[in-house]
């Protein structure tokens, strides 16, 4: 049964070539096995979670209830005023004729 945002799964037809040293196939086999996963499709699955682990902090924020109350109210806070800032944004652009 699919729910809601789930998506069909993909056939597979990319192909990825790796180098690993024994002992880190051997490990990689081992949990695999302890999975009951195939080789491949632990990897990928592996591989896939990291990718958007490492790219999340480029596309979204993750925050728990802590800090996420920190974070509105920061920006719940009055703008100050930044007269340099001001005087900046006053000036004509030197990109514009």
């Amino acid at each position: 049964m699919l729910v809601m945002g789930d998506q069909m799964p993909a056939t597979r037809t990319a192909r990825l070539d790796l180098r690993a040293t024994e002992a880190d196939r051997d490990l990689i086999v081992h949990a695999a096995e302890a999975c009951q996963m195939k080789i491949s499709e632990f990897a990928v699955s592996h591989l896939v979670s990291e990718a958007r682990r490492v790219l999340a902090d480029r596309t979204q924020f993750s925050l728990g209830p802590a800090a996420w109350d920190a974070w509105e109210q920061i920006n719940e806070r009055p703008a100050r005023d930044l007269p340099g800032l001001r005087k900046l944004m006053e000036r004509p652009s030197p990109f514009s004729r």
